[in-house]
């Protein structure tokens, strides 16, 4: 079974950074995908990033484009999302998550993490 632990919440003012980390275990990374997702208070989760194991290709949504960016270090199993110019709507809880097709990055993700806040104080 995949267990992932998202780490790098907190609490930063509208512009700043955070970079939050998602470490994989329990079997070898070597295909798949990564995805980040986030959920504000009464709102559904939705998609933020994904990037494919292997070709390391990404997809975004629209409201992170330019401003997110997904990565990942194989050797650490470990995924990554770098947000700049964060706004307070993008705060919520930021979950990372696993599937092990990756045909499609939006959707029908297997393994998920436990959750990290993210605040953005205007």
């Amino acid at each position: 079974q995949v267990q992932l632990v998202e780490s790098g919440g907190g609490l930063v003012q509208a512009g700043g950074s955070l970079r939050l980390s998602c470490v994989a275990s329990g079997r070898t990374f070597s295909s798949g995908a990564m995805g980040w997702f986030r959920q504000a208070p009464g709102k559904e989760r939705e998609f933020v990033a994904g990037i494919r194991w292997n070709a390391g290709s990404t997809l975004y949504a629209d409201s992170v484009k330019g401003r997110f960016t997904i990565s990942r270090d194989n050797a650490k199993n470990t995924v990554y999302l770098q947000m700049n110019s964060l706004k307070p709507e993008d705060t919520g809880v930021y979950y990372c998550a696993f599937k092990r097709q990756s045909l499609v990055l939006t959707t029908s993700y297997s393994d998920w993490g436990q959750g990290t806040q993210v605040t953005v104080s205007s």
